[in-house]
């Protein structure tokens, strides 16, 4: 008996090392192509985490803050989250929500009643949960083109009632920015507090995102920030890859920042730095109760509309079997596993967040160019990391 014992310590022993040592591995690794991808593309600067259950296991940090190469990145400088903010604001809501400080199912008149669609009545169907879940009926990115041409808010919302929904509420996708921010005026209403200062409280102090906020005005403030950067021009390099297609360079410009979509905070305007989104993964991964309960994160990730564009995209397609949206995330099958994630772009910025509940595992990635580059950056973590990560598999493997 004392032997058989000492085979099955011995076992779990190996299998516990084997399993140290392909993280390690698969750390290692992933960490050469994230610099290559960046390298190729010719990125200025970026930063990225993985987390594993309540740990950060790898946080690594590339180039500068902007094409000059003034300052290194390193794990505090802040990025622009672009869409990634919404994972916020849907956090925030629905909190607020199970404290019966609002309702999901309020109409957004309640809050904004100068709103209103061409349609009769149309507007009042409308509730706070469908601006959650890109499924109010309205025809996509609405008016997102007025925020480029430096209009306000107000202003915006009184165009609304020229549009026609193209769908009853929960009946289509339709992803949204300026519907997202009228989720502000029901968040401050509920508390009498400004969103600022709501998810200060809420999550950025809770979780000690110190380099976390919301708006230009902190954005300019900083000292640790880096600079957005748009595409210039590609230059031919001389040189051929293996398909015999012509290897160019990427030429960056740095640029700005763009006050437009921080107009609607909700959607768009979270600023936050690499350490700060390996919190926010622990956070969503389920290991920071008394922040982020069960039950709101089971409310925030149950799918609410079918999102089947997502099937088709880029470095992506091949792995996901159903895409859905959830409150402020979208919800991914990912070679057998789901996978909570959101991407976020706007001028000059990328960024991409997700995580596994089945594998206990986060990844997130920053950067200071507005490149595709990191779509495949992502999709190449979770394709290693579903195999990496999952003991089934790993079992099946060696069996």
């Amino acid at each position: 008996m004392l032997f058989r014992i000492n085979i099955l310590l011995l076992a779990l022993l190996f299998t516990s090392f084997s399993s140290a040592n392909n993280i390690k591995q698969f750390k290692d690794s992933f960490s050469s192509q994230v610099k290559k991808q960046l390298k190729a593309y010719n990125i200025p600067g970026g930063a990225y985490a993985i987390v594993q259950n309540d740990t950060i296991i790898s946080m690594k940090t590339f180039g500068h803050t902007d094409k000059a190469k003034s300052q290194q990145v390193d794990y505090n400088t802040v990025f622009r989250l672009a869409s990634v903010s919404k994972t916020f604001a849907a956090t925030v809501t629905t909190m607020l929500a199970q404290e019966q400080l609002l309702n999901l199912s309020d109409p957004i008149t309640k809050y904004v009643p100068s709103f209103s669609l061409a349609t009769d009545g149309a507007a009042q169907k409308i509730q706070l949960k469908h601006l959650l879940s890109h499924s109010s009926g309205l025809m996509p990115n609405a008016y997102d083109n007025l925020l480029h041409e430096n209009w306000t808010m107000d202003k915006i919302i009184g165009r609304f009632d020229r549009i026609t929904p193209i769908c009853q509420p929960e009946k289509c996708y339709g992803y949204q920015n300026i519907a997202y921010g009228l989720l502000e005026p029901a968040i401050e209403g509920s508390q009498n507090k400004s969103y600022a200062k709501l998810l200060q409280d809420r999550v950025f102090t809770p979780l000690n995102m110190t380099n976390a906020s919301l708006g230009i005005d902190v954005y300019k403030k900083k000292q640790n920030t880096a600079k957005p950067h748009i595409l210039r021009k590609r230059v031919k390099t001389g040189r051929k890859d293996a398909q015999g297609r012509d290897i160019r360079q990427y030429v960056w410009r740095t640029v700005e920042v763009a006050p437009d979509y921080y107009k609607v905070a909700p959607a768009a305007g979270v600023n936050a730095s690499i350490s700060d989104l390996a919190k926010w993964l622990i956070a969503n991964l389920g290991h920071k109760p008394e922040v982020l309960s069960p039950s709101l994160l089971a409310e925030i990730t149950t799918p609410r509309i079918r999102t089947k564009k997502d099937l088709r995209r880029r470095f992506w397609r091949g792995h996901l079997t159903d895409a859905h949206y959830g409150y402020g995330w979208r919800i991914y099958q990912f070679e057998g596993h789901p996978i909570v994630y959101h991407s976020g772009w706007v001028a000059g910025f990328r960024a991409d967040i997700g995580y596994s509940p089945d594998l206990d595992i986060g990844f997130a990635i920053v950067i200071n160019a507005e490149s595709n580059a990191i779509n495949k950056i992502s999709s190449q973590f979770w394709l290693q990391a579903s195999s990496v990560f999952d003991k089934k598999l790993a079992k099946r493997t060696k069996s």
